[in-house]
């Protein structure tokens, strides 16, 4: 097992390693390959449950341990890095738990498939199936120690900080088509971050062969032209030749003279998974040719040729390993699996509840004065006093920086995002705490999810809903399933606003709304403020708390007379999951929220004037947890109830509101629960087309006044 102690100077400069480290390196191997095998039995026998193995890949992942330092170097892997895994300190048994689904799995508590690697006490995190989205994480770790030397009070924050540690990321040959990969090399590069990327390459995707998946069919050819990257190319089944590359690359991340690519040619033995026959794609000859290359076979044979062990000493050597394995599959199997009872648990912070007490300050703000301000004062307001506060705390993005050529901020008033929602930010905490990003939605979120499993607080701006799009493998793959995936063990409390909706005029693309894409993702919070008040105390709640948030603001309301409010100050918090009535009433309950709750109230004093209705209106504030004590106790009230939403009719709020209505409720309701929404259409940009798409005052009007006539 690899050190923290041992010494990279000493083993790059020993030349051959001596035959005792050989044999260790070689019981590595077999081992691996032993756990491979088992599983395939455990497999056919239905005790483990999905199939998926690391042979071939043996050779190289023991060398590379050799150079690395578990618990302060940082490793993001792939399925196939089961010999690494047990290099750096992850048991047998340990593994095969995984496999097994059960509860006493340290990687994920059986919420996770066989080879899903992850140890906190190794920096291994927590990895996924998604191809490609540990690239843009092992870049934001990396940049999390970048932030902390530049910023020596951020480094006690981090989980484990060294001045020379690297971060280890690995792929098969297949992921590196993903644009995800290509983002990282860029910013990497960009940044002189010390991330080693391995690429081990099997030459197959499944069944998809290498010149099919990659131009030329050599990734590092195609990536001579970024700069500052270390190109090495080896023979990943051949251990000494893989020893040599590997010191290379680590020592040219630990010398901080940019990022490395460690192109590692390996095979790949068995079938792709327990899914997968590789006899319906590959020929016999050449399945032969890749079985004479077999990286155990090799080993074994340099072992023996260069007198490091006779042919009976590895024998007896590779018979202990498969009893012990064997040994250690039979006590793992003894282990239960989870209780069904836990299967909503670790979806959030099981300590930190941002609907408690704790983050309810609503009713004692401690003014700063009386001015007015809009919700993009007071959102600004928010991230200065909570920048002041947390030296943890990023932010970044596109365009929100004041000016990332930072000497011409003595010349120009500096930009501050698009709606200048950041403006000044990197003028008062510096370029290292708030900054630009590349135009790209994966790279931010992603980065910002890396930044977090190190303990960094990122605060990231996607400009428009939009285009958020990229991002949503990031979003939901990944930033919304990390405290579950890993049954605890790591977390991503990342906030990523995002400005949205419809009233601007805005066109097709500029107009989005999709809420509900993110409400039907477990695992995030979804906050939508409808004035500036409730922006500045959801967000501090959103900055504090441990769970990932999306934010979203609405761009209508970002400078409206209507939704201002005054500086509430630096402990100003408003709780998740509490909805307000804004506006008391007997008849008929609207829910609303964003944009509609301005319409829903005046059409709710439009139909007490006119019609002598009275509509109490609830704001809902935050979408997830969604507050149906509030709504229900207003329901049991007036026997009537419409939803007002923004977005399109179908599959939006409405409809999951009506439906916990209607089961929940359904004895207090004198009629249908009724829907106003825009239609089933994208936004157009004519003023016209918009008018008649979205949701009007009249439009809540006219449900009001028939409902309440029902």
């Amino acid at each position: 097992m690899a050190t923290q102690e041992r010494d990279l100077g000493t083993h790059l400069d020993s030349g051959h390693p001596g035959p005792d480290r050989l044999l260790a390196w070689y019981r590595t191997m077999v081992t691996a390959r032993a756990i491979d095998d088992r599983e395939a039995k455990l497999y056919k026998q239905g005790k483990v449950f999905f199939l998926i193995s690391g042979a071939g890949h043996e050779a190289v992942q023991v060398a590379l341990a050799d150079f690395v330092r578990p618990g302060s170097d940082w490793f993001y892997f792939y399925y196939r890095d089961r010999a690494l895994s047990l290099a750096l300190g992850v048991s047998p048994m340990e593994q095969l738990l995984q496999g097994m689904g059960a509860e006493a799995d340290p990687a994920s508590g059986g919420r996770q498939m066989p080879c899903h690697y992850g140890d906190t006490r190794f920096n291994i995190v927590s990895a996924s199936s998604p191809t490609g989205t540990q690239f843009l994480q092992a870049v934001g770790a990396a940049e999390a120690g970048l932030r902390a030397t530049r910023q020596p009070e951020l480094r006690r924050h981090l989980r484990t900080f060294a001045e020379n540690e690297i971060v280890v990321c690995t792929a098969g040959d297949g992921t590196t088509s993903e644009g995800e990969f290509w983002e990282a090399l860029n910013t990497a590069c960009n940044l002189k971050l010390p991330v080693l990327f391995v690429v081990e390459d099997n030459e197959y995707a499944i069944s998809v062969p290498v010149e099919v998946q990659t131009a030329g069919g050599s990734v590092s050819r195609l990536l001579t032209g970024f700069p500052d990257l270390k190109i090495v190319e080896c023979d990943g089944t051949d251990l000494l030749d893989s020893h040599r590359a590997a010191g290379e690359v680590v020592r040219w991340c630990r010398e901080r003279r940019g990022p490395a690519l460690l192109h590692a040619h390996t095979i790949r033995p068995y079938s792709h998974s327990g899914s997968d026959d590789e006899s319906a794609y590959r020929t016999p000859a050449e399945r032969a040719a890749q079985d004479r290359r077999d990286p155990l076979r090799k080993a074994r044979r340099m072992l023996i040729e260069t007198g490091a062990a006779t042919a009976a000493e590895l024998d007896r050597l590779e018979a202990d390993v498969r009893a012990a394995v064997a040994a250690a599959s039979d006590q793992a199997l003894e282990y239960p699996q989870p209780a069904p009872e836990t299967a909503m648990k670790w979806l959030y912070s099981e300590t930190v509840d941002p609907t408690g007490p704790d983050f309810d300050t609503e009713d004692r703000p401690a003014f700063r004065g009386d001015r007015q301000l809009t919700m993009v004062d007071l959102l600004n307001r928010c991230l200065q006093g909570e920048m002041e506060r947390d030296p943890r705390i990023v932010v970044f993005g596109q365009d929100v920086a004041d000016a990332s050529r930072e000497e011409a901020l003595s010349e120009v008033k500096g930009k501050g995002g698009v709606f200048k929602v950041t403006h000044g930010l990197q003028t008062r905490f510096g370029g290292n705490r708030v900054y630009n990003s590349p135009l790209a939605e994966a790279n931010i979120v992603g980065r910002a999810v890396g930044m977090a499993a190190r303990g960094m607080r990122p605060v990231v701006e996607i400009q428009f809903v939009d285009y958020i799009w990229p991002a949503f493998m990031q979003i939901r793959n990944e930033l919304a399933t990390m405290r579950y995936r890993s049954a605890g063990s790591w977390a991503a409390p990342v906030v990523v606003r995002v400005t949205y909706g419809g009233y601007i005029k805005g066109g097709i693309y500029h107009s989005q709304t999709g809420a509900t894409l993110f409400t039907h993702t477990a695992g995030l919070r979804v906050v939508l403020p409808s004035n500036a008040l409730d922006a500045n105390g959801l967000l501090r709640t959103a900055i504090r708390c441990d769970d990932p948030v999306i934010f979203l603001e609405h761009k209508h309301l970002y400078r409206q007379v209507h939704n201002k409010g005054a500086d509430p100050g630096p402990g100003y918090m408003v709780p998740f999951g509490r909805a307000k009535v804004v506006r008391p009433g007997r008849d008929v309950t609207v829910v609303t929220c964003g944009a509609l709750v301005k319409r829903s109230l005046d059409a709710a004093r439009a139909a007490e004037a006119r019609h002598g209705i009275s509509a109490e209106v609830i704001d809902l504030r935050c979408l997830s947890p969604l507050d149906m004590e509030t709504i229900g106790d207003s329901v049991r009230r007036t026997n009537k109830v419409m939803v007002a939403h923004e977005d399109a009719l179908s599959w939006g709020i409405g409809s999951e509101v009506a439906a916990r209505i209607a089961d929940e409720l359904f004895p207090w309701l004198d009629g249908p629960v009724r829907r106003v929404a825009a239609l089933d259409t994208w936004v157009a940009y004519a003023p016209e087309l918009e008018r008649a798409i979205l949701p009007q005052t009249d439009d809540v009007l006219e449900g009001i006044v028939g409902l309440a006539g029902y």
